[in-house]
């Protein structure tokens, strides 16, 4: 990587907001399981390893930032689905096979794709559709990320 694509790097993510940040580290955690697979599947241990880690690395720091003081369950909840991602990738690793980390993967793009859809329905102030009436109004109304970051 030269120069300037580093620092165009450093000031995207410095100008990022917190929503660009997660979806970022999204993309960059599906990149990286689809690496790790590769490298399984041309017995490339030392690769493997590295992208596996580096996925672990990122649901690491998914699981160490999530705000429980909005929406404790839902935190909880994501807390137990990055556990179990992580262990998978330990499996993986372990054992030198591709379905646990293509199974992470699938598991990351799904998350992934809400939280995009929960940053685009907050940027428009758009209520989620639960089949009820919401009394709150839409400036009010709890932001559906916030648990996450």
């Amino acid at each position: 990587m030269n120069g300037y694509t580093n620092q165009y790097l450093v000031n995207t993510v410095n100008s990022a907001s917190p929503e660009q940040l997660l979806l970022m580290l999204y993309d960059g955690a599906i990149r990286f399981a689809a690496l790790a697979v590769k490298a399984i599947e041309e017995g490339q241990v030392d690769k493997r390893s590295y992208y596996i880690n580096k996925t672990n690395a990122i649901l690491s720091e998914f699981s160490a930032t999530l705000d429980r003081s909005h929406e404790a369950e839902l935190a909880d909840n994501l807390d137990g689905l990055y556990s179990f991602m992580q262990r998978q990738l330990m499996e993986a690793n372990l054992k030198n096979i591709a379905e646990p980390v293509k199974e992470v993967k699938m598991m990351l793009s799904d998350l992934r794709a809400t939280w995009a859809k929960a940053v685009e329905i907050n940027k428009t102030g758009q209520q989620p559709v639960t089949g009820k009436e919401e009394t709150v109004p839409a400036k009010t109304a709890y932001k559906p990320f916030a648990a996450a970051l």
